[in-house]
């Protein structure tokens, strides 16, 4: 692989041939001051490999900072050894902080510091946050949104003045709303075009109106925004999530998505992170199919890791169909190709969004099953059927067993698992919120109802009374988070699906099987995906001598057939 230097003159000189060269020459001098200034240790080698990350809004989790850096013990605990925090920088909110007016700045609410702060100011009180996280062996990622920016940036702010104004060329102006015809619209329901007009034009943007997309055809755009980057950097962020990053390169004639030319600004950033701090995460948020994604880690010089967008929908249609093939199916290699091998994928059950139906990862029958069977209310839904608004607790019609059996799926298939705030503990949706939100920002937006605040008196309640939901749930997954965190294996071994049969040779479709195996090391996953128990023939002669699995479970052998006993909606992983 080239030197990282190198790599930036290269994309340059692709992207920007007629550029002005000081423009980049005064930006290779400031990374070299940069990585000279530096003093953070380097991180391990693919150190994301072996994470569990939670993800959470600092606002809606506790408050602010101060009261996320009280709850560093409670997600030490937990098992989690990252944080991916979602929109922190300065916005209006009006998309839950995916709006961003200022880069380089921390909403002041978040850091208990005054309105007036200085940046400065609100940078070391995040150093100091960062400190402590790491200090208890969490690292810390967040969210940037380098597709668009709200329309309260500064930069739009002076491109909308007027035609002549320097920023103009920062965005996408026309005289009419006919250009980029072929891109389809992202947020289909609620926003009727992908041009706003302001004033005598119009402006471009892929999501809300109110983000306006930045026009990297524009070299000065792109050193900016790889300068906010590097802002963070200075400060010991661990890594990025690049949010929205098909969509960075808009061509005519084609559907702006997965462009040759926003594969080349990715890998831009990727050299800009390698030259100051090597293996700095940045983490593809690409809603696309898996042999999509899969470009975006390149040959290990675009992102570290990719969301498998594709494999949350079928682990839920696995679920209710009580069959292991919609899973199998998914991972397959004529579906999901092979990555890199530092390259990796990161898996969730539920997040900040919608449980997505995107049709670029799911089929038309795909989409109409999972709907019809986890749109359990008319206020789900999301964006036309594309989607289901609800949290895995209410998907689960709030049962513990089955929130159990979820997870034991998700932590113990390939790559790095992502726990959403609140799951853990089974929180419900939050209607209120969503109602309050509606008020804020206008938008009939149910992924709302996925969001919400936590009441820690009430949960810390809950969770010391070992009889109740909250409880129960808590036990569970905490219990598979802290074993899965014990062994390299789950982050990083290869998966072969097995078929599960019972003593007479007959294939017991409800029970997924399979290995996972790195090095010397292999595990034997077993899930029951029905309300009925099954005994099954042992896959390995080993089980029929072992009193417990690996999570401290008792195995019970049938002494008559020799078969093993799941219970329903039970799971076992087996040292094998």
């Amino acid at each position: 692989m080239k030197e990282p230097k190198n790599k930036i003159r290269q994309i340059w000189q692709q992207l920007y041939p007629d550029a002005e060269p000081g423009i980049l020459s005064s930006f290779m001098k400031k990374l070299d001051k940069v990585k000279n200034e530096i003093s953070f240790p380097p991180h391990e080698k693919e150190w994301y490999k072996d994470a569990i990350v939670y993800s959470l809004y600092v606002d809606l989790f506790n408050k602010d900072f101060p009261g996320l850096e009280n709850k560093l013990d409670y997600l030490q605990d937990l098992g989690v050894n990252c944080l991916w925090l979602l929109p922190i920088l300065d916005s209006p909110g009006k998309d839950a902080g995916f709006d961003i007016k200022d880069y380089r700045s921390i909403r002041p609410d978040l850091l208990g510091l005054p309105p007036e702060s200085s940046n400065d100011e609100k940078a070391a009180v995040f150093a100091g946050f960062l400190d402590k996280a790491h200090k208890k062996g969490i690292r810390v990622i967040f969210d940037i949104a380098i597709n668009h920016t709200s329309d309260q940036h500064p930069w739009f702010l002076e491109s909308r003045s007027s035609a002549d104004n320097p920023f103009r060329d920062y965005y996408m102006w026309a005289e009419d709303d006919k250009g980029y015809s072929d891109a389809r619209i992202i947020f289909k329901g609620l926003c009727e075009s992908n041009w706003e007009k302001d004033g005598d034009q119009y402006f471009f943007h892929r999501f809300f109106e109110f983000q306006p997309d930045l026009n990297y055809r524009n070299p000065d755009v792109l050193i900016a925004m790889a300068e906010n980057l590097i802002f963070w950097l200075k400060l010991g962020v661990d890594g990025f999530r690049a949010d929205a990053i098909p969509y960075l390169w808009k061509e005519e004639g084609t559907d702006c998505e997965n462009l040759s030319q926003t594969h080349m600004l990715v890998k831009f950033f990727r050299a800009v992170i390698d030259h100051i701090r090597p293996q700095t995460l940045l983490l593809a948020e690409a809603c696309q199919k898996p042999n999509e994604v899969v470009k975006y880690f390149g040959e290990g010089d675009e992102c570290h890791a990719g969301y498998h967008f594709p494999l949350m929908p079928q682990m839920f249609k696995a679920l209710h169909m009580q069959n292991s093939s919609p899973v199998a199916n998914v991972l397959s290699k004529e579906v999901t190709p092979d990555i890199p091998k530092e390259s990796q994928w990161f898996t969730f059950l539920r997040c900040h969004d919608e449980l997505s139906l995107e049709l670029v990862y799911v089929t038309e029958e795909d989409r109409k099953y999972i709907h019809d069977n986890y749109c359990l209310k008319p206020e789900w839904n999301f964006r036309l059927g594309q989607g289901v608004s609800a949290r895995l607790s209410e998907l689960m019609e709030r049962d513990p067993a089955m929130i159990a059996l979820a997870y034991a799926m998700m932590l113990s298939l390939p790559g790095t698992p992502v726990i959403y705030y609140g799951d853990e503990f089974g929180k419900f949706n939050d209607r209120e919120y969503y109602e309050e939100m509606i008020k804020l920002t206008g938008k009939d937006d149910t992924r709302f109802l996925v969001r919400g605040k936590l009441n820690w008196d009430q949960i810390e309640s809950e969770l010391d009374n070992p009889g109740s939901f909250s409880s129960e749930v808590y036990r569970q997954i905490s219990k598979l988070i802290n074993t899965r965190k014990k062994y390299p294996v789950f982050g990083r071994g290869i998966l072969e699906m097995i078929d599960v049969s019972d003593t007479d040779g007959n294939n017991v479709h409800e029970v997924m099987g399979y290995h996972r195996t790195y090095s010397c090391n292999s595990i034997l996953v077993l899930l029951n995906l029905s309300d009925k128990e099954k005994h099954v023939s042992p896959p390995t002669a080993r089980i029929k001598t072992s009193k417990q699995d690996m999570l401290g479970q008792a195995v019970i052998i049938d002494e008559g057939n020799k078969s093993l006993r799941i219970p329903a909606k039970g799971y076992y992983w087996f040292f094998v």
